[in-house]
């Protein structure tokens, strides 16, 4: 197993921290500065890099935060804990913006200590799976033609840097198009940078964009090179580009006009050599109507411009998906992959996937939990796709809409919005209008899809529970949260403090769970 580096001037903590893992059978590495670690890193391989890198922040010969900035340009998917006795806020959001993945306060308990560790060794170990998934797994899969004019696109693209616009439904793959776009790209060697600027709060996205001076705000502790800067020489993705605010619109024009740009609280211009790729589902020529986008900045970015099809366009490639799905799926659960019949491909095949690509994988990962035998048939399938249990020779009945069945069951009060079966991404969660409405009746869709993710939750915690976990407790809750969270700074495009209103939680509450969660 790949072990835990830890750094830390101090011998009594590297001692403590040491044989506290070595009793939970994690192997560890000790170095006393920054430089060492930096050294230790050059001549490291794929076997012996470390699983976790645990950093004092105050050290002679270089700071944490500095260590962390370095290492994440080299292992970006690292876990990194930053350890300090000074446990003030700057130093926090600091490291949280860094990219650390957790922040302790010396003294600390060790117990805690070791079980935040485990969990950061959990992620890193998910990563690596997913990493593996991503390189083994085939770009993208399509033969509806729809799919085979974005390839002959992409092909057309692969000895140009131009810059393209995809445009295309929640969920259909505009990301994977950005891969590709860069991978057959003479920039391929370059680094590929991915930012969602409907993800980031305003106040943040400038400084994610273009990176901040040492004091710019508080918290500034250190220089950070924004996604520009990262980006240079490679290829940045700008996701739901539609989003972005007006006044960030101007910057970003400049930057695409002469690849010149100031830091936050910078004083000198930075020079990048950058290809962009934007992405939306927006009208964007509307935008530009109502005066949101800048005409400008819109036939700059629009200079090609690829459609991705929405899945029920390609309703060819649903049997293909799907197969690969279940295979994926398995793979990262480390169990055999289902089979699929004909009859709940043709099921699949009818439904119309309003999440799209994103929404079919999910479908394939809940039945690859879910579905009681090796080879799925119709009955298996989730409620969503509008197919209930039948006897030994039945038929499969259609199911009324979630929709149908909320305006057709008992309310106390005419709901305020249609429930949308769970789909693929928070933008298309569950929605009962507002926060003061009822809970879900007897027999409403709301029940049909609270049926659904229950099931799956439990499936998962017995999932867990069965493999010898001891902290089946902390992993589900967490993803709860996050899912929580996200979903609601989805509804509310970032704004926290209404997210938190419309979770019925505090405002510092949900600043902290961000935190804790990861989530920044």
């Amino acid at each position: 197993m790949k072990p835990i580096w830890i750094v830390d001037d101090d011998q009594s903590i590297r001692f403590v921290l040491e044989k506290a893992l070595l009793r939970e059978d994690l192997p560890t590495r000790s170095f006393t500065s920054s430089r060492e670690v930096l050294a230790a890193l050059n001549d490291c391989n794929d076997d012996n890099a470390p699983r976790v890198l645990v950093s004092d922040i105050r050290m002679p010969g270089g700071s944490g935060l500095d260590l962390l900035e370095k290492v994440k340009e080299k292992y970006p998917a690292l876990p990194v804990i930053i350890m300090t006795a000074y446990s003030d806020l700057d130093s926090a959001v600091s490291a949280f913006q860094g990219g650390a993945f957790e922040y302790l306060p010396k003294p600390f308990d060790l117990s805690k200590a070791v079980e935040l560790i485990r969990r950061a060794v959990e992620e890193s170990q998910r990563e690596e799976v997913a990493q593996e998934l991503t390189s083994d797994a085939p770009e993208m899969l399509g033969q509806a033609p729809a799919m085979q004019d974005v390839f002959r696109a992409i092909g057309r693209l692969s000895q140009s840097n131009v810059t393209v616009m995809i445009t295309g439904e929640s969920g259909s793959g505009k990301e994977l198009v950005a891969r590709a776009l860069h991978k057959h790209s003479p920039r391929a060697k370059g680094p590929f940078v991915a930012i969602n600027t409907a993800a980031i709060p305003k106040d943040l996205l400038e400084s994610e964009l273009f990176g901040h001076e040492r004091g710019a705000f508080t918290g500034a502790q250190a220089m950070r090179r924004g996604r520009f800067e990262q980006a240079d020489g490679g290829t940045l993705f700008l996701d739901e580009i539609g989003d972005m605010p007006f006044d960030l619109q101007t910057r970003l024009l400049r930057v695409l006009s002469d690849g010149h740009f100031y830091r936050v609280g910078g004083h000198s211009a930075v020079k990048t050599n950058v290809r962009v790729i934007a992405a939306t589902h927006q009208n964007l020529e509307q935008r530009v109507k109502e005066g949101a986008f800048r005409e400008d900045l819109f036939h700059r970015l629009n200079v090609i411009r690829l459609r991705l099809p929405p899945l029920r366009e390609r309703k060819e490639d649903i049997a293909v998906l799907t197969r690969h799905f279940l295979q994926q799926s398995a793979a990262q659960l480390g169990v055999e992959p289902k089979r699929i019949s004909e009859a709940a491909l043709v099921w699949l095949g009818n439904f119309a996937f309003p999440g799209n690509v994103r929404q079919l994988e999910n479908i394939c990962h809940w039945l690859t939990v879910m579905a009681p035998a090796q080879v799925i048939e119709p009955k298996d399938l989730p409620p969503e796709v509008g197919v209930m249990a039948t006897g030994p020779g039945e038929t499969p009945a259609a199911m009324p809409s979630p929709a149908t069945l909320m305006m057709s069951a008992p309310q106390p009060h005419p709901p305020e919005s249609s429930v949308v079966a769970a789909t693929a991404g928070p933008e298309s969660m569950p929605s009962y209008g507002s926060a003061a409405t009822a809970p879900p009746q007897p027999g409403s869709a709301g029940e049909v899809v609270g049926a659904a993710w229950e099931l799956g939750l439990e499936a998962e915690a017995l999932a867990l529970l069965a493999s010898g976990r001891n902290d089946v407790w902390d992993a589900l809750t967490h993803r709860f949260e996050a899912r929580l969270i996200l979903a609601a700074l989805a509804v509310t495009r970032g704004r926290r403090i209404e997210a938190a209103q419309k979770l019925g939680i505090g405002r510092n509450t949900i600043t902290r769970k961000i935190q804790e969660l990861g989530l920044e």
